[in-house]
């Protein structure tokens, strides 16, 4: 009989326990091996988790906020529009569940009341504003007292980088996202976020299993938005697995610290979001801001979809730069919102439509980067760099964010301009009729500057025409001023004649006047012993004996300088100094403004003129405060007399005929109609410099390297002058321009063009306005020499012009040649008056087709000869800067 005894059985019962307990001692190995590596890792983390906790968790920046907005009775305002700005700027609602320390305010259907908070610039001034038929209609204070006008609150323009890396962002509360905004995120990034404890084991298996089979090209995925926070706030970007680990550790810290709505706000206030122009997005306060020019409390749901898709790539999925692709991604996060249930497909749909509704590219150019940059540096200059930036100060500044927007719509408008300009200097048409471009393009820069003239009020600031290309400041770079200069060489003469000095002009020793003869024939002028210096006219044209008024409307170099000779260039240049125009030196060339100054330079130095002989220093700081508001600085502008009122008027005169029939007449032509006075300037650069009774405003265009842009100031800078003043005196604040008043001790006169002589009824159509210090006017009318001033050895031998103006034929309006029209706008009408000097008949002669040259002594003489070309005198022995050309 056999016996079967079944050994395999036995063996294998045994073998499978001991392979059990084996993985067992295996299993509970590993389980205390990972313990102890886990609870190395978690007390190692707990102490740099605590130690960074304890600490702020993002950088309270200062913030900048821009002036306080007037509102005076008579301004078009509604109740609706000062209770947003108000909103704007941090205040409640009466009735708000939580009461903001700026301030509160209650609206009703025509009037207004604002109650500040104790953190409010006001101090808790208080006031009610009515409003009638669209417009304030009286505004009354704390007490009843009726009040001529009432500051609202000042809005934030942006927050200060955190650090080198111009990182930016602006904080925000959980609160304070749209719930469109957190589902998106959560739906594309983290769809269990509000479930899980804080890590998705099955993604991060899912990330260790993609570590270990792509050792040389690790990918990363699996994290919960908790792990994306611990990774930005404690990690390095290096990719490992060992990181994973830590970043799992930190995970659990910041769940068991903080709720769910505390680490999204967390995780939104941290998320980098891309770049723009030299600044790091980071948060969506921020990228709502840069992206829309929003508030994030005001983003749609295709805005929030577009925002949360970033996420994964930001800059391979930027909007400006790659629009297709943030479409894909936008349309995919609202297809995952659909499927988590957070909208229905209807909506989403719907947001899928809408196209890419972006903030303009030209970046920060609604927080006036340019502005806030020189903001910085007086602030690091005052304060200290390793101080003020961390201690959430308020910074409040002199800029009007409406004007500002203006200013920086005209040079953007105007760089369209200036670049077919440009362009078409190096254009040429072949004799096959193809058009080729000629040499290399170099498309210059622009800047422009407005000021309040009598304040000192930098109320706009645009220091080049893209801040994302070019962070360089032009508004502050010096450059030579070119003949916007000028006018302080004809202030100078005012100044002689003020002190009782008498000029040696035309033979004759009298007190300067506009109407003084000055002499334009090609000179020689000589200086410092025995140097010379040749300056040309533009063009090589000379026009021989001319008023002093036609000699500064129409830019001539060589009666200018003549004019300074005879003030003496010492004196010129002294005047400029004490205006701001530091470099200024007593040589001929000094009348030419061949020395340098920076755009707000100019617009500060031509402050004795708009503001009746009164220098005041241009200043961006009004107020340093504390986060909470307390004042820790108050700046006040410096201000000095340079001129004599009387001195201010009458070269402001003089600088409305340039407007009104000289080479400003193209601020005219494109619409601008309020009384202004300026001046044109072309160097190597161009210019217009020019103001009203209200603002100044500069502008500049030149190359970076010094190259001669070949522009006008007429052609290039008076457009984008007139179009950022056209927008400037729609805005209530700017729109009450008003005619320049002249001081006691000056007289307006009518006088006739012909003979410069007083006008009466013989010559009633072809009269001009002109101011004169008191008693220095003309006492004969126009018909005392029968239309004809000249000596009586003039008119023996038939010599010298019997109009000292020259006239367009009637009915003709100056032009300026080569001027490009810029895209249509309306013409200002109806906002304020035109002056009384700018309905002269006195029109401009255009650069290209100025007045031939006069004849010779020997050729007037006897009534012959030809209008000959004079040749060049020869360069000066010492270097000169080269004259401006108008």
């Amino acid at each position: 009989m056999a016996v079967k005894v079944k050994i395999g059985s036995v063996g294998s019962g045994k073998l499978q326990r001991s392979l059990l307990m084996a993985s067992a001692a295996v299993v509970a190995l590993g389980l205390l091996v990972g313990g102890l590596v886990f609870g190395y890792y978690w007390f190692k983390y707990k102490h740099i988790v605590d130690e960074r906790l304890t600490q702020p968790l993002f950088e309270n920046t200062a913030k900048i906020y821009a002036a306080p907005r007037e509102v005076r009775p008579g301004q078009r305002l509604s109740a609706h529009s000062v209770a947003q700005e108000l909103r704007n700027g941090g205040y409640s609602e009466d009735g708000a569940a939580s009461q903001s320390p700026m301030g509160h305010f209650s609206e009703s259907a025509d009037s207004i009341e604002i109650h500040p908070g104790p953190e409010s610039y006001h101090s808790e001034d208080g006031a009610t504003i009515s409003f009638e038929n669209g417009k304030v209609s009286q505004i009354t204070g704390d007490g009843n007292v009726n009040l001529n006008a009432y500051e609202l609150e000042p809005l934030l323009i942006t927050g200060l980088s955190e650090d080198k890396s111009r990182t930016k962002r602006r904080l925000v509360d959980y609160d304070e996202l749209p719930q469109n905004l957190v589902h998106a995120v959560v739906s594309i990034e983290d769809h269990r976020f509000f479930q899980h404890g804080g890590v998705d084991y099955i993604g991060v298996l899912r990330a260790i299993r993609n570590d270990l089979t792509h050792r040389h090209n690790y990918t990363e995925g699996g994290s919960t938005l908790t792990m994306q926070l611990a990774r930005g706030f404690f990690l390095t970007p290096e990719k490992r697995i060992k990181r994973k680990l830590i970043e799992i550790v930190i995970t659990y810290q910041l769940e068991s610290r903080f709720n769910k709505q505390k680490i999204f706000q967390l995780y939104a206030n941290e998320i980098p979001l891309g770049q723009q122009g030299s600044f790091a997005i980071n948060g969506f306060g921020e990228a709502a801001r840069a992206y829309f020019n929003k508030d994030v409390r005001q983003l749609d749901l295709a805005e929030c979809a577009l925002l949360a898709g970033m996420i994964q790539s930001p800059s391979r999925l930027n909007p400006y730069r790659h629009a297709e692709r943030a479409m894909t991604r936008r349309n995919l996060v609202l297809d995952t919102m659909v499927e988590t249930g957070s909208i229905t497909k209807a909506q989403a749909e719907a947001a899928k439509a809408e196209p890419l509704k972006l903030a303009p590219t030209n970046v920060n150019a609604g927080e006036a980067p340019y502005f806030v940059d020189l903001v910085r540096e007086q602030l690091t200059q005052k304060l200290g760099e390793n101080s003020f930036n961390r201690e959430g100060l308020r910074i409040y500044t002199s800029l009007d964010p409406e004007l500002q927007h203006a200013a920086t719509q005209a040079v953007e408008v105007g760089s369209k301009l200036v670049d077919e300009l440009v362009l078409k200097q190096h254009t040429r048409k072949e004799k096959d009729g193809t058009i080729t471009t000629t040499g290399e393009i170099s498309y210059p820069q622009i800047s422009l500057v407005a000021l309040n003239p009598h304040t000192g009020q930098v109320l706009a600031l645009v220091g080049g025409r893209n801040y994302g290309i070019s962070q360089l400041n032009h508004a502050v770079a010096k450059r030579p001023t070119g003949s916007i200069f000028k006018p302080f060489v004809y202030a100078s003469a005012f100044n002689s004649a003020v002190a009782g000095t008498k000029l040696d002009s035309d033979g004759t020793d009298a007190l300067f006047t506009p109407v003084t003869m000055l002499n334009d024939e090609q000179t020689t002028f000589t200086y410092a012993g025995d140097q010379e210096y040749n300056p040309k006219n533009y063009k090589d044209e000379y026009h021989g004996e001319v008023t002093a008024t036609y000699a500064l409307a129409h830019s001539l170099n060589n009666a200018t300088i003549s004019l300074a000779q005879m003030v003496g260039f010492g004196n010129v240049a002294s005047l400029a100094r004490s205006a701001g125009i530091r470099s200024a030196q007593g040589t001929p060339s000094v009348a030419l403004g061949t020395y340098s100054a920076s755009p707000l330079d100019m617009a500060g130095a031509y402050t004795v003129f708009a503001n009746g002989g009164i220098k005041i220093d241009p200043w961006l700081l009004a107020s340093v405060r504390s986060a909470s508001g307390d004042v820790l600085n108050d700046y006040t502008p410096t201000s000095k007399p340079v001129l004599d009122p009387r001195v201010a008027y009458l070269t402001t005169s003089m600088m409305e005929g340039v407007m009104n029939f000289g080479y400003g007449y193209a601020v005219r032509q494109r619409g601008f109609l309020a009384p202004a006075a300026g001046k044109t300037g072309t160097s190597n650069d161009a210019w217009f410099a020019g103001y009203t009774s209200n603002l100044i405003c500069i502008v500049w265009i030149g190359n970076d390297d010094y190259k001669d842009v070949k522009l006008q100031g007429a052609v290039a800078a008076a457009p984008i002058w007139a179009e950022f003043m056209k927008a400037a005196v729609k805005l209530p604040q700017y729109s009450d321009t008003r005619e320049f008043v002249p001081p006691t001790g000056v007289t307006v006169v009518q006088l006739d063009k012909e003979t410069n002589l007083l006008a009466d009824a013989s010559c009633p159509s072809k009269t001009y306005n002109a101011a004169f210090l008191q008693g220095t006017e003309p006492t004969d009318t126009c018909d005392h020499l029968n239309g004809d001033q000249r000596s009586i050895f003039q008119k023996l031998f038939g010599l010298g012009d019997k109009s000292t103006m020259p006239a367009l034929p009637p009915g003709t309006h100056p032009t300026v040649v080569g001027q490009p029209a810029l895209p249509a706008q309306t013409a200002q009408t109806g906002q304020v008056q035109t002056s009384a000097s700018a309905q002269s008949p006195n029109p401009a002669v255009a650069e290209d087709s100025q007045p031939k040259k006069k004849k010779g002594f020997f050729s007037r003489l006897f009534g012959g000869g030809k209008n000959e070309d004079k040749k060049p005198a020869p360069q000066p022995t010492q270097p000169q800067p080269s004259a401006p050309q108008q």
